[in-house]
């Protein structure tokens, strides 16, 4: 324990299925409650598959859980971390009862997600909160931190991948280069209503910026709802179809919406874009996400002892404030909670 607010760490993230019996009870909780046609389902199960039916973000998580444990250790606070999933084991309902069952009183929740959304931050609030009710007094309180797009910490590393990428292609044919940022599309009646594309966009600037880049533009990826659905567009393959039209043959594509290569990556991006790429003669780099890079994990322990200390100051950088601490109750609806 360490003196402070906060007398444990919780990571949330997304979750994943770790074999092949896993992938559908796995994506009936992604999707329950989601107009997602069950024909959509079975073909994100077929993603999963073509990876052996093993989501790579379970390994993901346990390799950022025991690097912050490290840093913990090394620099402080000296608190315990657990871990629970939003959509698969360990889920939060268990973890949550394990750090009752522990004495944990009052938690803070680093949620693997750096951008304001529905689905990205409140959703996970609401999962903690759902968590937390059968255990009636002994729920511990769990405030999540808050997001961090523009923090140097997530910037400074992801510009550095991205500069790596760009090494890859041969010196001459690197001035005019696109880079493609990607990130998971989400529905646009969900994007009304929080600053998700204004907050991918400062980051893409940012990343550009420290990067070298001349050439930048934010495109999505991996929607997954009815084709009635307004989503955020551009497609990252439609816009790799009319980049290739224009003449563009060559390209680096940076999921900058995401903080570790997990199946969204792997399946989209490194497989379908790729083939794409592949399919139209476009030479594809694409840039690796920020994992447990030294700076990343150092961040994450800042943002914990910012909250458990109170510290005063919240380190960010560009044109955007850092994000609240406590999100305000109106903060990132879902799309049914704004319809007449």
């Amino acid at each position: 324990m360490s003196d402070g607010l906060y007398d444990a760490v919780l990571l949330v993230s997304f979750g994943g299925p770790d074999g092949p019996a896993d992938v559908l009870p796995f994506l009936e909780n992604v999707l329950r409650g989601r107009n997602v046609p069950r024909e959509r389902m079975i073909e994100v199960a077929e993603h999963y598959h073509h990876f052996g039916g093993k989501s790579p973000i379970n390994e993901q998580n346990l390799a950022l859980l025991a690097a912050l444990r490290q840093e913990l250790d090394r620099r402080g606070p000296h608190l315990p971390v657990y871990w629970g999933n939003r959509n698969w084991h360990p889920l939060l309902t268990d973890t949550l009862r394990e750090m009752a069952d522990a004495g944990v009183k009052r938690a803070i929740a680093f949620v693997t997600s750096a951008y304001s959304s529905y689905s990205g931050c409140r959703q996970y609030r609401e999962n903690i909160a759902a968590a937390c009710a059968p255990l009636g007094d002994r729920a511990p309180q769990v405030d999540k931190i808050r997001v961090f797009f523009n923090h140097p910490g997530f910037v400074g590393p992801m510009a550095t991948r991205v500069r790596a990428a760009l090494d890859q292609i041969a010196a001459g044919d690197r001035a005019d280069i696109p880079v493609l940022f990607t990130a998971h599309s989400i529905p646009t009646s969900m994007a009304e209503g929080c600053r998700y594309v204004r907050q991918l966009t400062e980051a893409s600037r940012l990343v550009a910026e420290q990067a070298g880049v001349n050439r930048w533009e934010l495109v999505y990826q991996s929607r997954s709802g009815p084709p009635s659905q307004p989503w955020l567009e551009p497609d990252v393959c439609d816009r790799i179809r009319s980049l290739h039209a224009a003449g563009m043959r060559r390209l680096v594509i940076a999921p900058i919406g995401f903080i570790s290569d997990h199946m969204e990556v792997l399946y989209d991006l490194d497989t379908e874009a790729a083939d794409l790429c592949r399919e139209l003669g476009i030479e594809m780099v694409r840039a690796a996400t920020v994992g447990t890079d030294p700076a990343f994990v150092a961040m994450v322990r800042d943002l914990i002892a910012e909250r458990h200390f109170s510290e005063p100051t919240r380190l960010a950088i560009g044109e955007l404030p850092a994000s609240h601490d406590v999100c305000p109750l109106d903060c990132c609806p879902a799309p049914a909670m704004r319809r007449p």
